[in-house]
């Protein structure tokens, strides 16, 4: 049948991760399917930061999500040519039987299949219920959201200007600063890079923030939760601040509870997985705003399965814009 080539963990990670971390192999798989097996070859992998984070052994499979086409099937359910969502790694074969595995890619029209990973997939469900669910936000308020042009928080920032609020974003480069601004109609943005966080939020923000999505961490938590109004929300998605270096190396700057307790803050930690029996109504909403122009997408897009471990180590430097993905 196929050779299945896979990225596996070579060492673990220890600080910013590197090509020693990861070793390109081989996996002969079955000649022949059993009945109710497919075969799926990868079209689309996601990177992400998280996967940082995500426990994986030594020697295993590096963790992630993919869009993959059944190429061969013993299963009716799933004839060749029918695309499937797949949490199996880095991987460009894999045979499945499982059902509970095999999600089938929603139909998204002329839109590419890439979508379920990012917009239309885990990446499109935490800025949609981490924001709605966790900051209940109003007309009229000032939202902050930082990592802005990622995967998710450029998301939350147009949803926030769909439900009617004032947004400011931050991030690393004038290009997604720019991109933010011009294209997807932020109310200000500014590089965290060339503008202290200080700074920015009492020009930006000179009345306060009222709802906070947070991708960052460490010390910008806490000076953004000292700049937010009286019974303010936080949404904590992500620390990717934090995420490569060692204990010792954290940010050990103020805590964030007296802020919290003398604003009244309601903060609260967020994850896309949380809210995955309504993923089908959050899908339909945001696909609906797509197909209306309410919201935009950008992706940034690297060719060839053997450029998936410099794709993902650019993350931590900010190369992306968008949702970063690898194309097979």
């Amino acid at each position: 049948m196929a050779v299945c080539k896979k990225w596996t963990l070579a060492k673990a990670f220890s600080g910013p991760p590197d090509a020693s971390n990861f070793k390109l192999e081989t996996e002969e798989l079955p000649k022949q399917l059993k009945e109710g097996e497919v075969l799926c070859e990868a079209v689309f992998l996601s990177v992400d930061p998280y996967m940082r984070l995500f426990p994986v052994d030594v020697g295993s499979v590096m963790f992630g999500e993919q869009i993959a086409r059944v190429t061969k099937s013993e299963n009716p359910n799933y004839p060749v040519g029918t695309f499937v969502q797949i949490m199996v790694g880095w991987r460009t074969h894999t045979v499945l039987s499982d059902p509970t595995k095999l999600n089938k890619v929603m139909d998204m029209g002329d839109l590419s299949k890439s979508l379920a990973l990012g917009p239309l997939g885990m990446p499109g469900m935490t800025a949609y219920f981490g924001f709605l669910d966790a900051c209940h936000p109003k007309p009229g308020e000032i939202v902050y959201v930082n990592g802005a042009a990622g995967a998710v928080g450029n998301l939350v920032g147009q949803i926030a200007k769909i439900k009617g609020c004032t947004v400011i974003g931050s991030a690393g480069s004038e290009e997604k600063c720019k991109w933010l601004k011009e294209e997807l109609g932020f109310d200000a943005v500014f590089n965290y890079k060339k503008t202290p966080l200080e700074d920015a939020l009492k020009e930006h923000a000179p009345k306060g923030i009222d709802c906070f999505f947070d991708n960052v961490g460490g010390n910008d938590t806490t000076t953004v939760l000292k700049h937010m109004n009286k019974c303010g929300r936080a949404a904590i998605c992500g620390a990717i601040s934090q995420y490569n270096r060692e204990e010792k190396d954290k940010d050990k700057g103020e805590l964030p509870y007296s802020a919290i307790l003398m604003n009244m803050l309601h903060v609260e930690g967020i994850q896309g997985w949380h809210h995955v029996a309504k993923w089908p109504e959050a899908l339909k909403q945001i696909l609906q705003w797509i197909k209306e122009g309410k919201v935009k997408y950008k992706e940034s897009v690297t060719e060839g399965f053997e450029n998936t471990v410099p794709a993902f180590i650019g993350l931590f430097s900010g190369q992306n814009i968008g949702k970063a993905l690898i194309k097979i």
